[in-house]
Protein backbone atom coordinates (compact mmCIF):
# COMPACT_ATOMS: atom_id res chain seq x y z
CA UNK A 1 0.00 0.00 0.00
CA UNK A 2 0.98 3.44 -0.68
CA UNK A 3 1.09 6.70 1.21
CA UNK A 4 -1.68 8.91 0.17
CA UNK A 5 0.67 11.80 0.61
CA UNK A 6 3.57 10.67 -0.68
CA UNK A 7 2.94 8.11 -2.82
CA UNK A 8 5.75 5.64 -1.30
CA UNK A 9 4.79 2.09 -0.53
CA UNK A 10 5.02 2.19 3.34
CA UNK A 11 6.28 -1.67 3.98
CA UNK A 12 9.34 -0.11 1.37
CA UNK A 13 10.11 2.86 3.56
CA UNK A 14 9.68 1.24 7.10
CA UNK A 15 6.61 2.49 8.26
CA UNK A 16 5.03 -0.59 8.78
CA UNK A 17 6.14 -2.48 11.78
CA UNK A 18 5.79 -5.54 14.33
CA UNK A 19 2.41 -7.38 11.75
CA UNK A 20 0.76 -9.61 13.80
CA UNK A 21 -2.05 -12.08 12.39
CA UNK A 22 -4.36 -13.92 14.95
CA UNK A 23 -7.34 -15.42 12.87
CA UNK A 24 -9.37 -12.35 11.64
CA UNK A 25 -7.31 -9.80 13.71
CA UNK A 26 -4.33 -7.99 12.03
CA UNK A 27 -2.49 -5.29 14.63
CA UNK A 28 0.61 -3.71 13.08
CA UNK A 29 2.51 -0.66 14.20
CA UNK A 30 2.86 2.60 11.77
CA UNK A 31 6.44 4.57 12.22
CA UNK A 32 5.38 8.21 11.77
CA UNK A 33 7.52 11.27 12.53
CA UNK A 34 5.20 12.93 15.14
CA UNK A 35 2.04 11.60 16.26
CA UNK A 36 0.78 15.00 15.25
CA UNK A 37 1.41 15.25 11.90
CA UNK A 38 -1.23 15.75 9.35
CA UNK A 39 -2.69 13.34 7.24
CA UNK A 40 -2.61 10.68 10.20
CA UNK A 41 -6.22 9.50 9.61
CA UNK A 42 -5.86 9.72 6.04
CA UNK A 43 -3.42 6.97 6.24
CA UNK A 44 -4.84 5.25 8.91
CA UNK A 45 -8.00 4.27 6.39
CA UNK A 46 -6.12 3.95 3.69
CA UNK A 47 -4.82 1.32 5.76
CA UNK A 48 -7.77 -0.29 6.78
CA UNK A 49 -9.35 0.17 3.20
CA UNK A 50 -6.11 -2.03 1.49
CA UNK A 51 -6.25 -5.23 3.97
CA UNK A 52 -10.14 -5.02 3.63
CA UNK A 53 -10.42 -5.35 0.38
CA UNK A 54 -8.17 -8.59 0.17
CA UNK A 55 -9.80 -9.83 3.62
CA UNK A 56 -13.10 -8.32 4.05
CA UNK A 57 -13.91 -9.66 7.43
CA UNK A 58 -10.63 -8.47 9.26
CA UNK A 59 -10.49 -6.73 12.12
CA UNK A 60 -8.12 -3.77 11.27
CA UNK A 61 -5.75 -1.82 13.95
CA UNK A 62 -3.34 0.13 13.20
CA UNK A 63 -1.00 1.52 16.06
CA UNK A 64 0.24 4.84 15.56
CA UNK A 65 3.89 5.33 16.68
CA UNK A 66 6.40 8.28 17.27
CA UNK A 67 9.81 7.72 15.50
CA UNK A 68 12.58 7.60 17.70
CA UNK A 69 16.20 7.74 17.22
CA UNK A 70 16.73 4.31 17.50
CA UNK A 71 13.65 3.43 15.39
CA UNK A 72 14.78 5.67 12.52
CA UNK A 73 15.38 3.62 9.46
CA UNK A 74 19.03 4.13 7.92
CA UNK A 75 19.90 7.13 6.81
CA UNK A 76 19.90 7.22 3.29
CA UNK A 77 18.52 3.82 2.56
CA UNK A 78 16.23 4.51 -0.66
CA UNK A 79 14.72 0.78 -0.77
CA UNK A 80 12.30 2.14 -3.16
CA UNK A 81 15.78 2.54 -5.86
CA UNK A 82 17.23 -0.47 -7.18
CA UNK A 83 20.60 0.55 -8.26
CA UNK A 84 23.12 3.99 -7.77
CA UNK A 85 25.55 4.94 -10.17
CA UNK A 86 28.26 7.48 -9.56
CA UNK A 87 29.47 8.90 -12.52
CA UNK A 88 32.97 10.12 -11.42
CA UNK A 89 36.21 12.35 -12.45
CA UNK A 90 40.11 12.99 -11.41
CA UNK A 91 39.71 15.86 -12.47
CA UNK A 92 36.89 19.05 -13.84
CA UNK A 93 36.20 19.80 -17.40
CA UNK A 94 36.30 16.53 -18.81
CA UNK A 95 32.59 15.98 -19.12
CA UNK A 96 31.49 13.85 -16.59
CA UNK A 97 28.39 15.88 -16.20
CA UNK A 98 27.52 15.45 -19.86
CA UNK A 99 28.21 11.52 -19.66
CA UNK A 100 26.07 11.78 -16.53
CA UNK A 101 23.09 13.54 -18.67
CA UNK A 102 23.24 11.35 -21.60
CA UNK A 103 23.82 8.10 -19.37
CA UNK A 104 20.42 8.84 -17.53
CA UNK A 105 19.08 9.29 -21.09
CA UNK A 106 20.34 6.54 -22.62
CA UNK A 107 19.09 4.09 -19.76
CA UNK A 108 15.60 5.37 -20.19
CA UNK A 109 15.96 5.05 -23.59
CA UNK A 110 16.56 1.06 -22.49
CA UNK A 111 13.47 1.16 -20.62
CA UNK A 112 14.73 1.79 -17.10
CA UNK A 113 13.03 4.24 -14.80
CA UNK A 114 16.16 7.21 -14.60
CA UNK A 115 16.73 9.61 -11.80
CA UNK A 116 19.23 11.89 -11.79
CA UNK A 117 20.97 13.87 -8.97
CA UNK A 118 23.74 16.55 -9.58
CA UNK A 119 26.09 16.16 -6.67
CA UNK A 120 28.44 19.11 -8.43
CA UNK A 121 27.26 21.56 -5.74
CA UNK A 122 30.86 24.03 -6.75
CA UNK A 123 29.46 23.55 -10.59
CA UNK A 124 25.95 22.30 -10.66
CA UNK A 125 25.21 22.11 -15.10
CA UNK A 126 22.64 19.90 -14.72
CA UNK A 127 19.92 22.43 -15.10
CA UNK A 128 21.77 23.64 -17.85
CA UNK A 129 21.88 20.49 -19.94
CA UNK A 130 18.39 19.75 -19.20
CA UNK A 131 17.20 23.26 -20.51
CA UNK A 132 16.00 23.83 -16.85
CA UNK A 133 17.95 26.82 -15.59
CA UNK A 134 15.45 29.11 -13.85
CA UNK A 135 13.07 26.51 -12.26
CA UNK A 136 12.62 25.54 -8.75
CA UNK A 137 11.46 22.71 -7.04
CA UNK A 138 8.33 22.64 -5.12
CA UNK A 139 7.95 21.49 -1.48
CA UNK A 140 5.17 19.58 -0.04
CA UNK A 141 4.95 18.85 3.57
CA UNK A 142 4.65 15.53 4.41
CA UNK A 143 3.53 14.21 7.54
CA UNK A 144 4.67 17.75 8.86
CA UNK A 145 7.99 17.21 7.15
CA UNK A 146 8.90 19.98 4.34
CA UNK A 147 10.05 17.55 1.04
CA UNK A 148 11.30 19.11 -1.99
CA UNK A 149 9.52 17.54 -5.41
CA UNK A 150 12.40 16.96 -8.32
CA UNK A 151 12.01 19.06 -11.23
CA UNK A 152 11.34 16.31 -14.70
CA UNK A 153 12.94 17.33 -18.33
CA UNK A 154 12.94 14.43 -20.40
CA UNK A 155 10.95 12.24 -18.31
CA UNK A 156 13.85 11.98 -15.57
CA UNK A 157 13.47 13.00 -12.27
CA UNK A 158 16.14 15.51 -10.92
CA UNK A 159 17.54 17.72 -8.44
CA UNK A 160 20.66 20.36 -7.99
CA UNK A 161 21.92 22.84 -5.96
CA UNK A 162 21.34 25.10 -9.17
CA UNK A 163 17.53 24.93 -8.73
CA UNK A 164 18.06 26.81 -5.61
CA UNK A 165 20.54 29.08 -6.32
CA UNK A 166 20.85 31.82 -8.63
CA UNK A 167 22.83 30.94 -11.86
CA UNK A 168 25.63 33.18 -11.31
CA UNK A 169 25.65 32.51 -7.13
CA UNK A 170 28.66 31.01 -6.28
CA UNK A 171 28.76 28.57 -3.87
CA UNK A 172 31.15 28.99 -0.90
CA UNK A 173 31.04 25.43 1.80
CA UNK A 174 33.06 23.56 3.79
CA UNK A 175 32.83 20.04 4.55
CA UNK A 176 29.95 19.51 6.97
CA UNK A 177 27.89 21.77 5.05
CA UNK A 178 28.31 20.19 1.70
CA UNK A 179 27.45 16.46 3.49
CA UNK A 180 24.38 18.21 4.94
CA UNK A 181 23.45 19.18 1.74
CA UNK A 182 23.85 15.63 0.13
CA UNK A 183 22.05 14.23 2.55
CA UNK A 184 19.15 16.10 2.08
CA UNK A 185 19.19 15.93 -1.74
CA UNK A 186 19.20 11.87 -0.29
CA UNK A 187 16.70 12.25 2.21
CA UNK A 188 14.65 14.92 1.62
CA UNK A 189 13.62 14.92 -2.36
CA UNK A 190 10.46 12.86 -2.87
CA UNK A 191 12.12 10.17 -5.44
CA UNK A 192 9.66 7.81 -7.07
CA UNK A 193 10.28 4.20 -7.30
CA UNK A 194 14.03 4.46 -9.67
CA UNK A 195 15.60 0.95 -11.31
CA UNK A 196 18.79 3.44 -11.66
CA UNK A 197 19.52 7.20 -9.54
CA UNK A 198 22.58 8.81 -11.48
CA UNK A 199 24.88 10.88 -9.35
CA UNK A 200 26.79 13.43 -11.31
CA UNK A 201 29.31 14.11 -8.61
CA UNK A 202 31.92 17.07 -8.27
CA UNK A 203 35.99 16.32 -9.55
CA UNK A 204 38.66 15.02 -7.16
CA UNK A 205 37.73 12.69 -4.03
CA UNK A 206 36.97 15.26 -1.70
CA UNK A 207 33.95 15.00 1.23
CA UNK A 208 30.95 15.10 -1.40
CA UNK A 209 32.45 11.33 -2.57
CA UNK A 210 32.92 10.47 0.90
CA UNK A 211 29.57 12.06 2.23
CA UNK A 212 27.70 9.70 -0.55
CA UNK A 213 29.13 6.13 0.21
CA UNK A 214 28.14 6.61 3.59
CA UNK A 215 25.23 7.94 2.83
CA UNK A 216 23.74 5.31 0.51
CA UNK A 217 24.99 2.50 -0.81
CA UNK A 218 26.43 2.52 -4.72
CA UNK A 219 26.43 0.05 -7.00
CA UNK A 220 28.86 1.09 -9.07
CA UNK A 221 31.43 4.00 -10.58
CA UNK A 222 31.52 5.10 -14.09
CA UNK A 223 34.43 7.52 -14.28
CA UNK A 224 35.43 9.69 -17.21
CA UNK A 225 38.98 10.82 -17.74
CA UNK A 226 40.83 12.52 -19.97
CA UNK A 227 44.48 11.22 -18.13
CA UNK A 228 45.28 7.78 -16.75
CA UNK A 229 47.02 9.27 -13.42
CA UNK A 230 43.74 11.35 -12.06
CA UNK A 231 41.41 7.52 -13.47
CA UNK A 232 44.02 6.12 -11.39
CA UNK A 233 43.53 8.26 -7.93
CA UNK A 234 39.98 8.27 -8.74
CA UNK A 235 39.22 5.06 -8.91
CA UNK A 236 41.52 4.25 -5.47
CA UNK A 237 39.26 6.07 -3.92
CA UNK A 238 36.03 4.27 -4.56
CA UNK A 239 37.92 1.16 -3.55
CA UNK A 240 39.33 2.76 -0.33
CA UNK A 241 35.93 4.06 0.63
CA UNK A 242 33.77 0.96 -0.59
CA UNK A 243 36.34 -0.72 1.85
CA UNK A 244 34.53 -3.48 3.68
CA UNK A 245 31.02 -3.40 2.83
CA UNK A 246 29.08 -5.69 -0.23
CA UNK A 247 28.88 -3.00 -2.68
CA UNK A 248 30.49 -2.91 -6.18
CA UNK A 249 33.75 -0.65 -6.36
CA UNK A 250 34.47 -1.97 -10.57
CA UNK A 251 34.19 1.51 -12.59
CA UNK A 252 34.14 1.84 -16.32
CA UNK A 253 36.15 4.76 -18.12
CA UNK A 254 33.54 6.02 -20.19
CA UNK A 255 35.83 7.47 -22.99
CA UNK A 256 39.30 5.43 -23.96
CA UNK A 257 41.57 8.83 -23.52
CA UNK A 258 42.86 11.16 -26.18
CA UNK A 259 40.20 10.30 -29.11
CA UNK A 260 39.00 13.74 -29.63
CA UNK A 261 37.53 14.95 -32.75
CA UNK A 262 37.78 18.43 -33.73
CA UNK A 263 35.01 18.87 -36.02
CA UNK A 264 31.64 18.69 -36.25
CA UNK A 265 31.39 15.06 -38.46
CA UNK A 266 33.81 12.82 -36.65
CA UNK A 267 35.91 12.42 -39.87
CA UNK A 268 39.65 13.06 -38.29
CA UNK A 269 40.78 11.91 -35.61
CA UNK A 270 43.52 13.31 -33.13
CA UNK A 271 45.35 11.51 -30.38
CA UNK A 272 46.02 14.49 -28.60
CA UNK A 273 46.52 12.82 -25.53
CA UNK A 274 47.94 9.66 -26.54
CA UNK A 275 45.85 6.37 -27.05
CA UNK A 276 44.42 3.43 -25.46
CA UNK A 277 44.83 4.94 -21.68
CA UNK A 278 41.04 3.71 -21.39
CA UNK A 279 41.86 0.51 -21.82
CA UNK A 280 45.01 0.44 -19.77
CA UNK A 281 43.13 1.78 -16.92
CA UNK A 282 40.08 -1.04 -17.26
CA UNK A 283 42.78 -3.77 -16.98
CA UNK A 284 44.92 -2.43 -14.51
CA UNK A 285 41.90 -1.52 -12.25
CA UNK A 286 40.34 -5.00 -13.44
CA UNK A 287 37.22 -3.00 -14.16
CA UNK A 288 35.19 -2.64 -18.16
CA UNK A 289 35.70 -0.32 -20.88
CA UNK A 290 31.84 0.89 -21.14
CA UNK A 291 32.84 2.89 -24.42
CA UNK A 292 34.54 5.72 -26.09
CA UNK A 293 32.98 9.11 -26.61
CA UNK A 294 33.55 11.42 -29.40
CA UNK A 295 34.59 14.80 -28.42
CA UNK A 296 32.24 16.43 -31.57
CA UNK A 297 30.80 20.17 -31.37
CA UNK A 298 27.14 18.96 -31.19
CA UNK A 299 27.78 17.52 -27.76
CA UNK A 300 28.79 21.01 -26.45
CA UNK A 301 25.89 22.59 -28.33
CA UNK A 302 23.31 20.09 -26.76
CA UNK A 303 24.89 21.30 -23.09
CA UNK A 304 24.36 24.21 -23.89
CA UNK A 305 20.90 24.77 -25.11
CA UNK A 306 19.44 21.71 -22.94
CA UNK A 307 19.07 19.18 -25.47
CA UNK A 308 21.41 16.71 -25.10
CA UNK A 309 23.68 14.82 -27.25
CA UNK A 310 21.94 11.52 -27.19
CA UNK A 311 18.69 12.74 -28.54
CA UNK A 312 19.79 14.76 -31.41
CA UNK A 313 19.32 13.23 -35.01
CA UNK A 314 21.40 15.25 -36.69
CA UNK A 315 24.28 13.05 -35.42
CA UNK A 316 23.58 9.14 -34.69
CA UNK A 317 27.50 8.12 -34.32
CA UNK A 318 27.02 10.63 -30.92
CA UNK A 319 23.86 8.90 -29.76
CA UNK A 320 25.26 5.33 -30.77
CA UNK A 321 27.99 5.60 -28.95
CA UNK A 322 26.16 6.85 -25.40
CA UNK A 323 23.71 4.61 -26.10
CA UNK A 324 26.36 2.00 -26.19
CA UNK A 325 27.94 3.38 -22.77
CA UNK A 326 24.16 2.57 -21.57
CA UNK A 327 23.68 -0.63 -22.58
CA UNK A 328 27.03 -1.83 -21.28
CA UNK A 329 26.35 0.02 -18.06
CA UNK A 330 22.70 -1.99 -17.90
CA UNK A 331 24.78 -5.14 -18.73
CA UNK A 332 27.34 -4.89 -15.75
CA UNK A 333 25.08 -3.84 -13.37
CA UNK A 334 23.16 -7.38 -14.51
CA UNK A 335 26.20 -9.39 -14.34
CA UNK A 336 27.48 -8.06 -10.78
CA UNK A 337 23.45 -8.95 -9.47
CA UNK A 338 23.73 -12.46 -10.79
Amino acid sequence: MRDPQTGQDIVSVGMVQNLEIDGNNINFKLLIPSLQMQGKAELNFACIGAILEIYPGAQVNAHFMARTPDSQQPVGSLPHIKNIIAVASGKGGVGKSTIAVNLALGLKQLGARVGLLDADVYGPSIPTMLGLVGERPKVRDVTGVPKMLPLEAYGIPTISIGFIIEPEQAVVLRGPRLAAIIKQFVNDVLWPELDFLVVDLPPGTGDVQLTLVQTVPVTGVVGDHPSGSCAGRCYQSHEYVHAGSNQCTHPGCCREHGLVYTSRTPDNKYFIFGQGGGKKLAKESHSVLLGQIPIVQSIREGGDTGKPAILQNNNPLVAESFLEVAKNVLRQVGVLQS
